[in-house]
Parts: C-alpha cells; structure tokens; sequence
C-alpha cells in the first residue's frame, strides 16, 4: 500500500469539500467517528453468551 504524503491528503481534502461543500463535512466526520468508536467498542465487548440448548426432544417413532 502506498503511503500518503501531504499533498496527496491536501488532495483529498480539496476534493471531499468539492463534493460535500464546507457546511457537510463536520456532520460526516463526526459520524465517521462515531462509527470507528463503536466499532472499537464492539470488538473490546466478551462475547455473547451461547445460547441455551434446547432440551431433548422424544423421538415419536415407535420402537421395535
């Protein structure tokens, strides 16, 4: 992967506030961050419990 430098990010930069406009991209950061925060939050949570195991069902056919 090749790095960014800083005129590659300036680039970015200048073209997402091409596309959004000023008034936008604080909202869009804000919900990016938001997203990789509970993101992070999900990964760091145990695991969920297993579920219970269903208990053991009869078998109706007749036995010989």
């Amino acid at each position: 992967m090749p790095n960014l430098g800083p005129m590659e990010l300036v680039l970015i930069l200048g073209v997402a506030l091409l596309l959004f406009g000023g008034r936008k991209l604080p909202e869009l950061a804000k919900g990016m961050g938001e997203g990789i925060k509970n993101f992070k939050n999900a990964l760091r949570e145990d695991p969920p419990p297993p579920p219970p195991a269903a208990p053991h069902a009869t078998d109706p056919s007749p036995k010989p």
